[in-house]
């Protein structure tokens, strides 16, 4: 009875601080885990045994691979087709491509390319594509395993519980008439989207230039010397000395003659620089400058959110810095080093040369760039790992080779080829991702070790007996999709599932409803800014409200839910 008691304190306390806190989700997971198993809840070797599921490394290995597949030229080279004069006919293209896309690609960099399109088209108003964009995405995700890590979570719970995980084409009948059905209605409901005057962030508007003149007192000085670390609205973002760019600027850097210094912040304050002597100032031309900017949104969760810049050590931490920043479509404007970071903020960044290889990038942003649609890749490397993802999605079908099997040998092929290096896997690679499902499995094991799974399922099973399976299913889909729209839908996944799986065994009848209820619920975050990662890529540069997401996605919610309620009992009868 204590171990009871002690798995639904936790659980309760788990649930409670992934709704209610903004503390990092995965460190939630491991400290309740631990919690569990210095309580004698699970057995070291069961943790053990969670930690190396075939599930969870199948897992990581296809977010390696898809470092490589991210790099491939066939999106970004359709993507310029894609929008037309036509409305209609523009949204029905760029959301089956992202559909399509998403399906076999991580839908982040699905969704990071073609916003890139969709901001410099000129026929039809950004914030009136941006969120069919997200939501093709998270469509196209649910039509196959490796659409979206929610898939793979779920399957890596289920071999965990049964010995054998879902296949690559389960989730494509359902999937695939719910992504139909969902692309018609965002077609009608993206009309209710605003026509948003959202601000683009201007290298122009947010950069002051600065020569250095021969007779300068500031010539032989550093940076700290002549006070122009801190200054009150600007702050010194690099220099740019003959073909050389400095960037950041360290504080030990002496100034030169002939030096060009590049400021940013609150351009209106320009007179703070009339103070120094020998500094002739003039508006920011193409060149050097510009190709070294790129623009980046923060991620939930990221280590540097509720951090202002300066507290972050942003420059020692990214080899960047920050040049502008825009928030619900809006410029921030003022001491950048002040303003505090938020989930979702677009940051325009002076980059170094050494921030691609920073390691914590992924863990931070999103990249949203041209660069980020340029084919990195040669047409033969481009044919063969395209070649090698088709050939391991034909023998896992086919049963002839294990996915894990075959994704390891194409990690190792793009690894031959030049497609991706060790340094990038070591940085890309999914650690966060790894705890918080090795955590979670650990807890479900502690569910079922103690009786609490059995029981929650029995309890839920006499207040359901009246709706039968199908309205227990129902209730299923229904709980994660509330999770979802209020955590992190890997979260969500990872909670609603050893529910379902218990109730599915308290009924007496087949998993496979129940299990592809949570898929799919977990994947329904269409209402909220916060569910899905992508909803919250297009927020700041759709310059979107709470209430748009909401009004455009609640049909679409509405829809979706009932194509999969009424096709899983059809295609996964009880």
């Amino acid at each position: 009875m204590f171990d009871q008691v002690l798995v639904a304190v936790l659980f309760g306390v788990l649930l409670y601080c992934l709704i209610f806190t903004h503390w990092s989700a995965v460190w939630v997971f491991v400290s309740t885990m631990l919690v569990a198993y210095f309580f004698g809840l699970v057995e070291t070797a069961q943790v053990l045994e969670k930690a190396t599921n075939t599930g969870v490394v199948t897992l990581v290995l296809l977010l390696l691979v898809s470092t490589g597949l991210e790099k491939l030229s066939w999106l970004s080279r359709l993507s310029n087709s894609l929008i037309t004069p036509s409305y209609t006919s523009s949204v029905l293209r760029l959301g089956a491509a992202t559909a399509l896309f998403s399906a076999l690609v991580n839908n982040t960099a699905v969704v990071a390319t073609l916003a890139h399109t969709v901001r410099t088209n000129r026929h039809h108003a950004v914030s009136k594509l941006l969120i069919p964009l997200s939501y093709a995405a998270i469509l196209g995700g649910t039509m196959t395993l490796i659409g979206t890590s929610t898939n793979l979570i779920v399957s890596s719970f289920l071999e965990d519980a049964t010995g054998e995980g879902l296949a690559f084409f389960d989730f494509l009948l359902v999937g695939g008439t719910a992504t139909v059905c969902g692309l018609v209605v965002i077609l009608l409901s993206s009309r209710l989207l605003p026509i948003g005057r959202t601000e683009t962030i201007d290298v122009n508007e947010y950069v002051i230039e600065a020569e250095v003149s021969e007779a300068s007192n500031l010539i032989g000085k550093t940076i700290l010397e002549n006070k122009l670390r801190d200054l009150e609205d600007l702050f010194l973002v690099e220099i740019v000395r003959g073909d050389y760019l400095l960037s950041p600027v360290a504080p030990q850097q002496r100034i030169r003659a002939g030096d060009k210094l590049i400021f940013s912040g609150d351009i209106k304050q320009v007179q703070t620089l009339e103070q120094f002597d020998g500094l002739r100032l003039f508006a920011v031309e193409e060149g050097l400058l510009r190709e070294n900017m790129i623009e980046v949104i923060v991620m939930p969760n990221a280590t540097i959110e509720g951090r202002t810049i300066k507290e972050s050590a942003f420059r020692s931490q990214f080899d960047a810095a920050v040049v502008g920043m825009r928030r619900g479509g809006k410029r921030l404007s003022g001491k950048l080093g002040n303003i505090t970071i938020q989930a979702g903020d677009s940051m325009m960044l002076a980059v170094g040369p050494d921030f691609n290889e920073r390691k914590n990038l992924d863990k931070n942003f999103v990249v949203v760039d041209e660069a980020v649609g340029e084919a990195r890749v040669t047409p033969l490397q481009n044919t063969l790992v395209t070649a090698g993802l088709f050939l391991v999605i034909a023998l896992a079908t086919l049963d002839i080779v294990p996915l894990i099997k075959g994704v390891a040998g194409l990690l190792v092929m793009m690894l031959a080829l030049g497609v991706v290096g060790g340094s990038e896997l070591r940085r890309r690679f999914p650690f966060e991702l790894w705890l918080i499902i090795a955590s979670a499995l650990t807890l479900s094991q502690a569910l079922t070790n103690s009786g609490a799974v059995a029981l929650l399922a029995d309890t839920l099973h006499q207040n359901l007996s009246v709706l039968g399976p199908w309205g227990a299913m129902a209730g299923i889909y229904l709980g994660t999709l509330l999770l979802t729209e209020t955590m992190t839908n890997n979260a969500a996944a990872a909670l609603a599932f050893p529910v379902a799986f218990g109730l599915a065994e308290s009924f007496g009848v087949s998993y496979m409803p129940f299990v592809m209820a949570v898929a799919y619920g977990a994947s329904a975050s269409f209402m909220t800014p916060y569910g899905y990662t992508t909803n919250l890529m297009v927020q700041n540069l759709g310059g979107y409200e709470f209430r748009d997401y909401f009004r455009a996605g609640l049909p679409v919610s509405l829809v979706y839910s009932s194509v999969v309620i009424f096709l899983i009992p059809r295609i996964f009868p009880f």
